[in-house]
């Protein structure tokens, strides 16, 4: 198939019919070449045999001298659509540029393939196309109603040698564009403009054709988007040659003019505000031009909202236009007079406060007797405020129980008082709040612990719910006019200012209660004088000295005042040197026992004495801590630190005070040796893929040990930055018993840790990285068997770290690529020769003659 592309150039299938005086269209295009994206074209006309040059895109100088002057002044020009393609555009075509049109592509290819002309025919055919409205060509003006209907006509007919189809089209123009309202194809099938399909559907817009070649649109029910200006447009259609259908000419014609007057309807009163029992008068009034016999159809709405759709409102009442009224009890509606009908609304209640309006619509009446519907309108809502009737009352608040201490009960009383005016569908609710009361001027607002509605059905606040749930605060009603809240528990955070809110609910039409009226009580201020909490603790250490391996105990008793019944909670903390890499923080929780005697370890993470630890408690004030097989890593500073808690209410703990004990100090004298690390490198500069080597090594002062009474953990870590800003990562740990433990990596390269000698550690990294750079240091954790056989852990130890560079081997990164490189360049060169000296021994060898001289000696001057 890559053998048999070639150029091919297209035009369209012709012949191509057109109506004298239009302009024509020719594309061409060309696919399938070779050579640059753009492409040049030629165009030529003939009319019997000759081709004349018309234009070019590429040659100024390529039109011939009958063209030059269309050509100038645009009546004749290429337009060029993409890359491959050109229009062939002319101007008030004429019955001389009837014939064949050739398009051609100048060779950009490698190879003569394909063809690169093409031709198509042109008829040019006389315009018999007539469109006229029918008044002349004067446009008629139409005054309408709004809801009426009308009818406009318009003729078109041909009289075209070629089998020709009319397209016509109805159009609108109410702004600056014409839209189109409804077609009859070339195909015969109506096509409806947008925004015009429903009214299609529903028989409002039609197109008819009738006798002497007219189309007559009638349009029913008008409203206000029909006006404006109307024409009909009629365009002439062909079928082409490839039976597709092509427009050859349209032409237009203004019909008529239209103006819609509008229906308006309107409330005559504005905004209304009314009281309780009174009675709501409202009118609606319509507006319209109509002189001829009509009737009006009206109906009230009530919706809460302006917003509110139709089908969103509830219907008061309504009158046809048979004037027959729905039935209502309270409400009624009258006509007044021709344009005017009113709404009466009895014994107004607070639910008949929101938006009124009206909807109407006009009916006329046809020939056969029947009423027909022409057009509906909606007024603007009206708001109507309707005013309670308020019962007059008061609110007082005592408080009938007030704590002395904590945790006593506490009973608030709010009562209604002064009450008058009370009617029997009047009901009572209450809301309780809180505010604390502050030093400052500052406002705090009240917060919600409980409220009632409407059925006395109680919802509680944040502050107070959970404890009402648990049967701490109660809510109820001690009497008719009276409301209780009684707090079985007084805390601290009780105290503060408190007030009630009696609500008056009002019962409407429809046996629904709404609130009417709210009287906040004066406050009542809740709070009693405390003495703060003391909390003594005190550490004895049962024995004053002990060596390594020993029992470490020492007893914590508390003394307290002004909390009542108090228990206690303990936790033990120790704080260790700084130099203590295990815990940077410097203090370490241990273990601890609640208020109810429960015993939990805290930070104690020696998995080899979980049981070592003991705090046990002696007497209700007095707590003893044991520490067993004590290590020299256990030096430092031991506190208890005490919680004193108080009963709170339904069986609670309270936290009232906290306490510190004074340090107890455990310090190891020994004579033991002294431990020293380092880190060390024979080549801390290495290149990638090379071993790197680590040794940590330890030295010890002092006291001499055999190596069997002394092992090591040791454990091997990198910052990976030059300024030791980062966090280190763990690389690798050997423990005392040998057992290597790894991290997780993710490069290529590898590690290894073992231990050289008794007292040398090396860290080998295989296959270095760009990734294995930084600061490397090892942390030893030293650990010396006594006399007594007992093993005892000494103070981690840190070397000093060393950096480790890892640098790319450049002549290896590059030696395969320059060998492949070069080993490509000879090959390449050797082949080139081999193919130049093919050429010129066998390809382009010529035979050249060379022509004969004469060889003659010069006469000399005597023989001459």
């Amino acid at each position: 198939l890559a053998f048999c592309r070639g150029r091919v150039v297209r035009v369209p299938k012709g012949p191509l019919i057109r109506v004298v005086g239009t302009e024509v269209v020719i594309p061409c295009n060309v696919t399938d070449y070779d050579g640059p994206s753009e492409q040049n074209f030629d165009w030529e006309f003939s009319r019997e045999t000759d081709f004349v040059r018309i234009v070019s895109t590429w040659d100024s100088t390529f039109t011939s001298e009958e063209y030059q002057k269309r050509v100038r002044h645009g009546d004749i020009k290429l337009r060029r659509s993409s890359n491959d393609a050109v229009e062939l555009v002319i101007r008030n075509i004429q019955p001389t540029d009837q014939g064949r049109y050739k398009c051609s592509t100048p060779s950009t290819d490698a190879t003569v393939q394909g063809n690169y002309d093409a031709e198509v025919q042109v008829k040019v055919i006389s315009d018999g196309l007539s469109v006229s409205g029918s008044k002349a060509r004067s446009s008629m003006s139409l005054r309408l109603s709004e809801g009426d209907s009308f009818k406009l006509r318009c003729s078109a007919i041909t009289t075209s040698p070629e089998h020709t189809h009319l397209h016509v089209t109805w159009q609108i123009k109410s702004g600056s564009t014409w839209r189109d309202i409804l077609s009859l194809t070339h195909e015969g099938k109506f096509q409806p403009g947008s925004g015009y399909e429903e009214r299609y559907r529903n028989g409002d817009i039609r197109l008819d054709t009738g006798a002497n070649d007219t189309y007559r649109l009638s349009v029913s029910q008008a409203s206000s988007v029909d006006g404006g200006a109307y024409r009909c447009l009629v365009s002439e259609w062909v079928r082409g040659a490839d039976s597709s259908w092509q427009k050859i000419q349209d032409k237009s014609v203004d019909i008529a003019s239209v103006a819609i007057q509008q229906t308006d309807v309107v409330i005559s009163t504005s905004n209304v505000s009314v009281t309780e029992r009174d009675s709501l008068d409202l009118t609606c009034n319509i507006t319209t031009d109509r002189s001829g016999i009509f009737q009006a159809e009206v109906t009230w709405y009530f919706s809460v909202s302006p917003d509110d759709t139709l089908s969103d409102a509830q219907v008061l009442l309504s009158m046809d236009h048979d004037s027959v009224v729905s039935d209502s009890t309270l409400i009624s509606l009258s006509h007044v007079d021709k344009n005017s009908y009113r709404l009466l609304v009895r014994d107004v209640d607070v639910e008949d406060s929101g938006y009124y309006f009206c909807q109407a619509a006009v009916w006329v009446p046809l020939h056969n007797g029947s009423w027909h519907r022409v057009v509906e309108r909606t007024s603007a809502p009206v708001s109507v405020v309707v005013t309670a009737l308020e019962p007059d009352y008061e609110v007082f608040l005592n408080a009938s129980k007030t704590p002395k201490f904590s945790d006593d009960p506490t009973e608030l009383n709010c009562r209604i008082t002064n009450l008058q005016d009370t009617e029997a569908n009047i009901r009572f609710t209450v809301s309780w709040y809180y505010r604390q009361r502050l030093r400052s001027d500052d406002v705090v607002t009240g917060e919600l612990l409980a409220m009632m509605d409407a059925d006395w059905t109680l919802m509680l606040g944040n502050r107070s719910r959970a404890r009402t749930q648990n049967g701490e605060i109660i809510f109820f009603k001690k009497a008719a006019d009276t409301f209780s809240l009684r707090i079985q528990w007084t805390s601290e955070s009780d105290r503060g200012d408190y007030f009630c809110v009696i609500s008056a609910w009002s019962r409407h039409r429809n046996n629904s209660w709404v609130k009417s009226k709210d009287v906040t009580s004066p406050s009542v201020n809740i709070f009693w004088a405390t003495q703060d909490y003391t909390l003594t603790v005190e550490a004895v250490k049962l024995k004053p000295f002990f060596v390594a391996g020993h029992t470490f105990e020492m007893t914590c008793k508390v003394s307290s005042k002004n909390i009542k019944t108090p228990r206690y909670s303990v936790l033990i903390t120790a704080e260790k040197p700084l130099t203590d890499q295990s815990n940077p923080n410097g203090t370490t929780r241990i273990i601890s026992l609640n208020q109810d005697s429960v015993v939990r370890l805290e930070d104690w993470t020696d998995q080899t004495r979980v049981d070592g630890v003991v705090l046990e408690k002696v007497q209700e004030n007095e707590f003893r801590y044991r520490m067993y097989q004590t290590q020299i890593s256990d030096a430092g500073l031991y506190r208890c630190v005490v919680t004193a808690w108080s009963p709170g209410g339904g069986g609670m703990w309270r936290e009232a005070v906290n306490g510190l004990s004074n340090p107890i100090q455990i310090d190891f004298q020994t004579s033991g040796p002294v431990f020293n690390v380092s880190v060390h490198s024979d080549n801390p500069t290495i290149y990638q893929g090379e071993l790197a080597d680590l040794l940590c090594i330890v030295t010890t002062e002092g006291m001499a040990f055999e190596p069997d009474d002394m092992s090591f953990d040791v454990s091997w870590f990198a910052v990976r930055s030059f300024a030791l800003d980062r966090e280190p990562v763990l690389l690798a740990s050997l423990d005392r018993k040998g057992i290597v433990t790894q991290s997780r990596r993710n490069g290529s390269s590898d590690l290894s840790l073992e231990r050289i000698s008794p007292l040398e550690f090396r860290l080998r990294v295989h296959g270095c990285e760009d990734h294995d750079f930084g600061n490397h240091y090892c942390v030893v954790t030293p650990w010396v068997r006594s006399a007594t056989g007992v093993w005892q852990r000494e103070p981690d130890i840190k070397a000093k770290p060393i950096f480790l560079s890892v640098k790319m081997d450049v002549l290896n990164a590059f030696k395969y690529p320059l060998l492949i490189g070069i080993g490509l360049a000879t090959v390449i060169g050797l082949l080139s020769c081999l193919i130049g000296y093919c050429s010129s021994r066998w390809c382009c060898k010529k035979e050249v003659q060379e022509t004969r001289r004469e060889r003659r000696r010069l006469m000399s001057m005597e023989m001459d």
